[in-house]
């Protein structure tokens, strides 16, 4: 992959229930970004931190929000809609946008700057749904919405800021499913969405489920949007995340993930969210997602 990529940070934790993952850029950073892109022959260049403010200057109540249960919502949005102004310039640019969260409600920030001029997939690599709405949502953390709003459901029907405008069901698919809230279950079922759960995985293998939901996400797009939750894989090889599954992919299925999404030839931005340095070992999970960050740019051991 001959191209140049921007690092965007977006230190946000204001969709989370655990403080520490706003430090996910700083951590990502220092175990080695930059040097594995370098490997993978891809140009970097920094692009630093969005400003925001520290989620102690804020208050988290649902009444001093726009949306009823949903914590930090307007702090969320603020962050989001600079977020998207950075990766839709990083695009027109021609420049690759790799966004370092923070929490995943960056995501819909993302998503929003990748495809206001683009009808785009998104694969999502996560062992949560984050389709749950401010109506179903059982913690009011904005974390486990980001594909709802990106998709207009309910509360963010009539959100500009929210809903991304290249973003459709059909093209969205999930890789590794294994904690999914009951609500979003149903929504799955109702939607056109495509879902592959850790089962898939373990009876198919990681490859054959990637190409699957490859086919899905650029079917008549223009691209794809890749969301990396260190939460996919499973928590001994990443400790450091908020809301740790068991039974998730293993470090080599990982790499294998996204060497075959590299293969295919079609990223048009990418996030990587929920590293959280306070709950790491030895910043063992930013390493790790140096490492398979790479692997999604083409670096290979031969």
């Amino acid at each position: 992959m001959n191209r140049t990529v921007r690092i965007i940070g977006a230190p946000v934790d204001y969709g989370a229930n655990r403080r520490g993952v706003d430090m996910g850029p700083s951590a990502i950073r220092y175990a080695g970004l930059s040097d594995q892109l370098r490997s993978a022959g891809v140009d970097t260049e920094d692009d630093g931190d969005l400003f925001v403010p520290r989620a102690e200057e804020r208050d988290s109540t649902d009444e001093s929000g726009s949306i009823e249960n949903a914590r930090f919502i307007d702090e969320v949005r603020d962050a989001c809609e600079h977020l998207g102004d950075r990766v839709e310039e990083t695009i027109s640019d021609g420049i690759f946008p790799l966004v370092l969260g923070g929490d995943h409600s960056i995501s819909i920030g993302t998503m929003h700057g990748a495809s206001r001029d683009a009808d785009i997939g998104v694969l999502w690599f996560d062992a949560h749904a984050d389709l749950n709405t401010p109506s179903t949502s059982p913690s009011g953390n904005v974390h486990g919405m980001p594909l709802a709003a990106a998709l207009g459901y309910d509360e963010f029907e009539s959100l500009s800021w929210s809903n991304a405008p290249g973003v459709d069901e059909e093209s969205v698919a999930y890789v590794g499913l294994r904690s999914v809230d009951d609500g979003e279950r149903e929504m799955i079922h109702d939607s056109e969405i495509t879902a592959f759960t850790m089962a898939d995985i373990d009876e198919r293998g990681i490859t054959a489920v990637v190409e699957d939901a490859l086919s899905v996400v650029t079917n008549e797009t223009d691209g794809i949007h890749v969301s990396l939750d260190l939460d996919w894989l499973d928590p001994s090889s990443a400790p450091g995340v908020g809301t740790p599954v068991r039974g998730g992919a293993t470090y080599r299925e990982a790499h294998s993930a996204l060497e075959t999404v590299a293969e295919h030839g079609s990223l048009r931005s990418m996030d990587v969210v929920e590293v959280n340095p306070i709950l790491d070992e030895s910043n063992e999970t930013a390493s790790v997602a140096t490492e398979i960050v790479a692997s999604a740019f083409g670096k290979r051991t031969l």
